[in-house]
């Protein structure tokens, strides 16, 4: 091969392992996101914060749509780089069938061979290319299977989130103006211990699913960003209590929203020095508090 073909070889095998990666850190590390889907979500996200009511809510879906789209972009092309080099002296046609040695043949061939299709009009001759083309058909299923993975795995994040937001709204209305003073110190105890548990559940799905962040909810009653602030009250007024289990229980769920607001100042760029300063901020981005005159950025 002359420089160009190992140019090309060498570039297609970069997009090959840059997705390879995306989708090992999106799926696959507990604690991480692959440089592209967490580009294209920050991206999108950053576009809908210009929108206003329901049409910000399908940012996200359309973001995650988007990074599948990229992961099978950079699959089909950095194959079809890898195939450039070798067309069409390297594969076999079918009578009839005209031969080219263009980047469309290139992309066409690594398309079909990535979705399974497998026409056979076109097929590679050499051992180390038909190796390569086997691979690329078991990376075309695997990453089908990631991305149904990826999705069945994002949305009951989502809605253990918006689980949390409707208890603490049906806390509020059934608890009243008093809030906890009005129950017994006991039962109040357990409904906040039952809350700290949720909150560290959905501290968790932040920091395994990344992407969960960027989904805004329009309606109030599921959302956290505008009830999570409640959630604060609750545990600063059973800290003040008398009662030895209900002070317990206030202590574990200000632990559990110190812990939610820690992942959302590391992991999401928020500021403040207080929970509740990443609270207000945290509500602020997803359009449930007024800015105040000042523009904070995630």
């Amino acid at each position: 091969m002359d420089f160009e073909d190992t140019l090309w070889t060498v570039i297609g095998a970069g997009l090959i392992l840059l997705m390879l990666a995306d989708v090992f850190y999106t799926l696959l590390y507990p604690h991480g996101s692959g440089p592209v889907g967490r580009t294209i979500m920050r991206g999108f996200w950053l576009l809908s914060r210009r929108s206003r009511g329901r049409a910000s809510t399908v940012a996200a879906p359309l973001a995650m749509a988007a990074v599948i789209a990229a992961w099978a972009s950079l699959a089909a092309i950095g194959w079809a780089l890898l195939y450039l080099p070798h067309l069409p002296q390297g594969f076999v046609y079918e009578s009839g069938v005209p031969q080219q040695g263009d980047f469309a043949e290139a992309l066409y061939v690594s398309l079909v061979t990535l979705s399974t299709v497998g026409f056979g009009e076109i097929v590679a001759e050499h051992p180390l290319l038909r190796l390569v083309a086997a691979f690329q058909a078991v990376t075309g299923f695997g990453l089908l299977t990631a991305t149904v993975t990826w999705i069945l795995q994002t949305y009951p994040a989502l809605n253990r989130r918006r689980a949390l937001a409707h208890h603490l709204n049906l806390f509020r209305e059934a608890a009243g103006p008093e809030g906890i003073t009005s129950l017994n110190p006991g039962h109040a105890a357990g409904l906040l211990e039952s809350l700290a548990r949720n909150v560290a559940s959905v501290s968790i799905d932040f920091l395994s699913f990344h992407e969960t962040y960027y989904f805004r909810e329009v309606e109030q009653r599921g959302s956290l960003p505008a009830t999570v602030a409640y959630a604060h009250q609750l545990a600063a007024a059973a800290q003040g209590s008398d009662d030895a289990e209900l002070r317990f229980a206030g202590r574990m769920l200000h632990a559990a929203l110190d812990d939610l607001a820690e992942v959302l100042r590391g992991k999401f760029g928020h500021s403040g020095t207080t929970s509740s300063d990443v609270f207000d901020s945290y509500a602020l981005h997803h359009k449930h508090r007024q800015s105040r005159g000042r523009e904070q950025n995630t």
